[in-house]
């Protein structure tokens, strides 16, 4: 009898068992890491407090519960909310002339400050000890936030659009729309120091971390001014697209942007060198935006409704790949003291947009960033809401 090889068949079988067993592995080894994946923290108790300048309230959001706590009834016509360094209270400027200062966890109005007939840019030092604010078009009225009490004012003339104390809260700058001029004023004898001559209806105004120059929104003209501060004298011109109407310095001091709500682009400049470096596309109208501690990200709101994240470091061109619709006409963003949130005021809606935040891979190619930002949810908060801040206070 002539030999025969065996029969293959089992052997066949013997290979698809073992492939399916280790399919099988694969499978339960996927299930399994997946189980052993974090989950993401839950969101913390931070608290968005929403000017409302319609309804005349402070609207309190809790991001972790993503509702509406408490509408704070506060002076009419609302238009800024900033928290007082070093305290746990709110400082609440109203057009109608009044500083309510709204304490925490109360989250009720403790005290009211007469600014005057018409009040607009309040600003307040690093400390939290003096803030000031425009009363009218020519005077700046000082208050001493530990006495809620007004400590003096100054008329200056012209029409202030603008104030900004330097870093160290010794010098008070404001900007006269109406003399084209900046005018340095001593914060402890609330006495004019010198002016400086800039750029055609200058506006808002930014300085260096270290307060050695700043930087004044010369909003007739596409223009910036760069100024000396020690020297109060103009360093250059520097010339942009279109008419700047809001700037944001990066939070480590190298680069400025500049937006303008007439354009469709936002301008990156050289805060050290004072030239344009790059301009970039947006939305239609771009009128707020804020940077990630790190600098690596900007957030860009546009009145066109719509949101952007800006890759900084590798300079990725915001598209429609990257925009979010944020409601109607989204007016002021705050991010969360851990970056995970970004909220959005949206006064054509009448309600604040919460989205969400993804981290940024600054090792990967621009492309692989360009993603929309995640809406998470829409809360109505009140009437025309126009600014909003989140304090680093959890509760």
């Amino acid at each position: 009898m002539a030999w025969r090889a065996p029969d293959s068949v089992p052997s066949r079988r013997r290979a698809k068992v073992s492939v399916g067993a280790a399919l099988s592995s694969l499978v339960a080894l996927a299930v399994l890491l997946a189980s052993c994946t974090p989950k993401p923290p839950p969101l913390r108790p931070y608290l968005a407090f929403v000017a409302d300048q319609a309804s005349n309230t402070v609207a309190v959001v809790d991001l972790a519960k993503l509702a509406l706590i408490a509408s704070i009834p506060v002076a009419p016509g609302p238009v800024q909310v900033i928290p007082r360094p070093g305290a746990r209270e709110l400082f609440v400027l109203s057009q109608s002339g009044t500083l309510s200062v709204v304490s925490y966890p109360e989250l009720k109005v403790s005290a009211a400050i007469g600014i005057g007939s018409a009040a607009s840019s309040l600003v307040l030092t690093a400390d939290g000890k003096v803030a000031a604010a425009a009363d009218g078009a020519s005077r700046v009225v000082f208050v001493d936030c530990l006495a809620r009490a007004v400590m003096g004012r100054l008329r200056l003339g012209g029409e202030i659009s603008a104030l900004a104390f330097a870093p160290d809260g010794k010098t008070l700058v404001a900007a006269d729309r109406a003399r084209n001029q900046l005018v340095f004023i001593d914060t402890g004898s609330r006495k004019v120091l010198g002016e400086v001559q800039v750029g055609k209806l200058p506006g808002p105004i930014v300085f260096l971390p270290d307060g050695s120059k700043l930087f004044v929104a010369d909003t007739g003209e596409p223009k910036l001014s760069a100024i000396d501060v020690a020297g109060r004298q103009v360093l250059s011109h520097i010339e942009l697209g279109s008419e700047p109407t809001a700037l944001v310095m990066k939070p480590d001091g190298g680069e400025l942007i500049a937006l303008s709500r007439d354009s469709a682009s936002l301008t990156i400049l050289d805060a050290f060198h004072d030239y344009v470096e790059q301009e970039m596309p947006t939305g239609q109208g771009p009128v707020a935006a804020v940077a990630t501690r790190d600098s690596a990200r900007l957030y860009v709101a546009n009145r066109d409704g719509s949101v952007q994240a800006i890759d900084l470091q590798n300079r990725s061109l915001p598209s429609s790949l990257i925009s979010t619709r944020a409601g109607t006409s989204p007016a002021a963003l705050a991010l969360t003291p851990d970056e995970r949130l970004l909220v959005v005021a949206d006064p054509g809606a009448s309600s604040v947009l919460v989205l969400g935040t993804s981290p940024l891979n600054t090792k990967s190619k621009p492309k692989e960033n360009r993603a929309p930002l995640p809406l998470i949810t829409t809360i109505p908060v009140g009437a025309r809401p126009v600014d909003v801040t989140i304090p680093d206070w959890s509760r």
